[in-house]
C-alpha cells in the first residue's frame, strides 16, 4: 500500500440528513416559535429517550400496521438481549413515561416534546429515514373543548410562523364498536365489488380495510366513494363530542371541512382525528397530524385515561416556510474585531469580552490554515460575518490607546469609520446598536 493513498471517505447514512449552519436560522426561528406558542397554552415540555422497547411499540401501533411490520429500526442489544426499537413517533413513549411516572396523579397533564424519529422507508422528498416532529399530548382530558384547543394552538402556530395555506380536515372514527360495525359492512362492500381492488388493497382487505379508503388509485375512486361510511355508524356520545369540538371551532371561525374518509395509520386512535394539510408540498400534503387515542393508556397497563394529541412534521413545515418566502439572513455576529500584531491580538480579546459581557455577539478573528492575517483579508471575512460593525485594533491603535469602529452596513460609505477610546468602545457600540431610528444610518436595523 502506498504511503500517500487517501483514507477512504465516509458519508452519512442513506435517509438521514445532516442540517448545516446554513438551515440553523429557519430550524432556530421554528423552534422558538413552537416554544413560545405551546407555553402560551400551559404545556411543559417531556423529553424521552429515543431507544424505547420493541414490545411498546408491536403493542401502542398495533402489529399490522405499517410502521410495525416495515418500517421500524428494531435491533437486539448485543449486550444483554433486549429488544430495544429506535422511535418511529413519540406518543407511546410520551404515554409510556406518564405512566411510569404516574404524572396525571394531581389532574391531567399537558405536554410538548420535540426530536428525531426513525422509519425505515423509502427516502422521497419531505420523507426522511430520521426526520423531526414537534408534538403536543394532552393527557387526561375528557370533552371536545381540549381537541379544540389543541387545533386553535396549531392555527396559532401557523399565524406566528406567517403560513397562509394550510386548512383543516376533520373526521371523527367513532370508539370501537362503532368502528368494527361499520368495518364489517366495509369489508362486505368490498367483496362484493373485488373485481376493482388493486394488489394493495386485496392484500388489506382483512387486515386494515379502512386504508383501502385512503387509496390514491383513480380507478377505485368512485366505487371507494360510495363505501359504507364510518360517521354513519357513530352512536350517541360519539356524536355529542364531534358536535362539541365543530361548535367551538364555528364559534372562533376556525375553517375546516370534514373529511369522512380521513383515517389514522396508529391501532391506539378514536373519536376526533384531524389533519392540516397544504397543497403546496406536492403530493406530500399533511403537515400536522393529530386526534384523540383514548384507548391508549389501558393498552398499556395504567387506568383508562383519555388523551388527545398532534404531532407536525418539522421538515415538511420548514419546506412550506422556504416556499412562503420568508427571509432567513443567516447573521453570526454583531460585531467582528480585526486585529495585527501580538499587543493587539491581546486587546482584542479584552474587547471582544467587554462586548459579549454587555450582551452582543461577536467573531474575533484566529489565525486559520487558510492564513489570509492581512487587514484587507479580515476585512472580507468581516463583510462576509454579517456583522454591523467591524473593530479594528493595530499597532498604531494600541500606542495611541483607542480602536477604530467600522460601520459594515452604513450607506455613507465617506463617513463610516470612527476612531473611539479603548474604554469606550464598549458604550460607543451598544450606543450605535440600540439607537434604532436616531442612528445616522438610515440601513441599520439590528434584531436581537
Amino acid at each position: 500500500m502506498s504511503e500517500n493513498k487517501k483514507a477512504e471517505k465516509i458519508v452519512g447514512v442513506k435517509g438521514m440528513n445532516d442540517i448545516l449552519p446554513a438551515d440553523a436560522p429557519l430550524w432556530e426561528l421554528f423552534e422558538n416559535t413552537v416554544q413560545s406558542v405551546l407555553k402560551s397554552y400551559g404545556f411543559q415540555q417531556i423529553r424521552t429517550p429515543i431507544v424505547e422497547p420493541t414490545a411498546l411499540f408491536a403493542r401502542g401501533l398495533g402489529a399490522v400496521t405499517d410502521i410495525v411490520e416495515k418500517e421500524m429500526y428494531s435491533f437486539v442489544d448485543s449486550m444483554n438481549g433486549d429488544q430495544l426499537t429506535l422511535r418511529p413517533e413519540s406518543t407511546a413513549g410520551v404515554v409510556r413515561a406518564a405512566l411510569e411516572h404516574n404524572l396525571t396523579y394531581d389532574g391531567p397533564k399537558r405536554l410538548w416534546y420535540a426530536g428525531p424519529m426513525f422509519r425505515h422507508e423509502k427516502p422521497q422528498r419531505g420523507r426522511y429515514r430520521q426526520f423531526h416532529q414537534v408534538g403536543a399530548e394532552a393527557i387526561g382530558f375528557t370533552g371536545p373543548d381540549i381537541d379544540a384547543e389543541l387545533i386553535m394552538l396549531c392555527q396559532r402556530l401557523w399565524d406566528d410562523l406567517g403560513l397562509q395555506d394550510i386548512r383543516l380536515e376533520l373526521n371523527s372514527i367513532g370508539n370501537a364498536d362503532e368502528r368494527n360495525r361499520h368495518r364489517a359492512d366495509l369489508v362486505a362492500y368490498l367483496e362484493a365489488h373485488k373485481d376493482l381492488l388493486d394488489a394493495d388493497a386485496q392484500r388489506r382487505l382483512y387486515s386494515n380495510p379502512l386504508r383501502i379508503l385512503d387509496t390514491k388509485n383513480p380507478t377505485m375512486q368512485e366505487m371507494v366513494n360510495a363505501a359504507p361510511k364510518l360517521l354513519d355508524y357513530l352512536g350517541e356520545e360519539s356524536r355529542a363530542h364531534f358536535e362539541g369540538v365543530q361548535k367551538i371551532l364555528r364559534h372562533y371561525g376556525i375553517p375546516f371541512t370534514i373529511n369522512p374518509r380521513l383515517v389514522r395509520g396508529m391501532d391506539y386512535y378514536n373519536r376526533t382525528v384531524f389533519e392540516w394539510v397544504t397543497e403546496q408540498l406536492g403530493s406530500q400534503g399533511t403537515v400536522c397530524g393529530g386526534g384523540r387515542y383514548d384507548p391508549l393508556v389501558e393498552m398499556f397497563g395504567g387506568k383508562p385515561t383519555p388523551a388527545c394529541g398532534f404531532a407536525i412534521g418539522v421538515e415538511r413545515l420548514l419546506e412550506l416556510m422556504k416556499a412562503s418566502g420568508e427571509q432567513f439572513e443567516p447573521n453570526q455576529c454583531d460585531v467582528y474585531v480585526v486585529h495585527q500584531g501580538e499587543a493587539a491580538q491581546f486587546q482584542a480579546f479584552v474587547v471582544a469580552e467587554r462586548l459579549r459581557d454587555a450582551g452582543l455577539d461577536v467573531v474575533l478573528n484566529c489565525a486559520s490554515a487558510a492564513g489570509g492575517s492581512s487587514f484587507k483579508s479580515q476585512m472580507k471575512r468581516a463583510d462576509a460575518s454579517g456583522a454591523s460593525y467591524a473593530v479594528i485594533i493595530g499597532d498604531d491603535e494600541v500606542a495611541k490607546g483607542v480602536v477604530n469602529v467600522k460601520a459594515l452596513r452604513s450607506a455613507d460609505l465617506e463617513h463610516n469609520q470612527t476612531t473611539v477610546p479603548f474604554d469606550s468602545v464598549t458604550d460607543y457600540l451598544i450606543g450605535q446598536i440600540t439607537c434604532g431610528d436616531k442612528c445616522d444610518d438610515p440601513n441599520h436595523h439590528h434584531h436581537h
